[in-house]
């Protein structure tokens, strides 16, 4: 069974609400029925009918330029929207790391935020527990973590926010953006948790501007442009083909 399907995704934001006035606007509304149609005039697609599956362990990345539907696509796996045609299918627990620390209360201590953190991940306070002190060691905070999180550099918060959600030992995880997490030594070992995870048997989404790491992480690619897909399958042929794609649009 694969872990991920995406059959025929559609999602759209609208750009203006619509209010109707009268009894015959309102009823025109509800025939038209099909949210394309008010969406064509109104809204912005930001996915268009993508369709893929991902298989039980398999790493695939995301990759396109700004705008291409890359962070509403993980939205959706996520569960944070909905689509607004078609449908999705994640099968497993979900570890998303996308903004890391950004659930953190400022005003309490770091041990204290890994351990509401932990429960929001689905974690127990007994698995929270056993597992604190190796959350604390990978994040190098030893020295601060019963400091209230709003003294935390950015880099700090965010260290911490990778343990945890790295800790909850999840069938998939989805990784957005989020390599450039303190010195280059701390996201050399960010890549190696990420890849020794993948290596266990867990699905990987990761989705990155940077082809080089695309291509160290992930068998296989995910090319979205302007809400379709333009190509899946292997990583090094997709990164080619979309490379070469860019510097023909740059010498243009």
């Amino acid at each position: 069974m694969p872990t991920i399907v995406a059959d025929n995704v559609w999602k759209v934001y609208s750009m203006t609400s619509f209010r109707p006035k009268s009894l015959s606007q309102m009823l025109t509304f509800r025939r038209w029925g099909d949210a394309k149609q008010i969406a064509d005039a109104r809204g912005l697609w930001a996915l268009k009918g993508v369709s893929f599956q991902v298989a039980r362990g398999e790493s695939v990345g995301i990759i396109g330029t700004n705008g291409s539907g890359k962070s509403t696509l993980l939205k959706l796996l996520t569960g944070i929207m909905k689509p607004t045609r078609g449908s999705i299918r994640v099968n497993g627990r979900v570890s998303a790391l996308i903004e890391l620390g950004a659930g953190f209360h400022p005003d309490f201590s770091g041990r204290d935020n890994v351990l509401i953190n932990g429960m929001m991940l689905g974690m127990s306070k007994k698995e929270i527990k056993r597992k604190l002190d190796d959350i604390v060691c990978f994040a190098e905070l030893e020295k601060f973590i019963d400091m209230p999180v709003k003294y935390y550099s950015s880099g700090m918060q965010a260290r911490l926010g990778f343990a945890v959600a790295t800790s909850v030992e999840p069938d998939i995880l989805i990784v957005d953006e989020v390599l450039a997490v303190g010195d280059v030594a701390f996201q050399e070992k960010c890549r190696r948790r990420i890849v020794e995870m993948n290596k266990k048997g867990v699905t990987l989404l990761f989705v990155s501007h940077s082809p080089g790491d695309v291509e160290a992480l992930c068998e296989k690619a995910i090319w979205l442009d302007k809400g379709s897909v333009v190509e899946y399958g292997d990583s090094r042929r997709v990164l080619t083909h979309y490379l070469e794609k860019q510097t023909t649009g740059i010498q243009a």
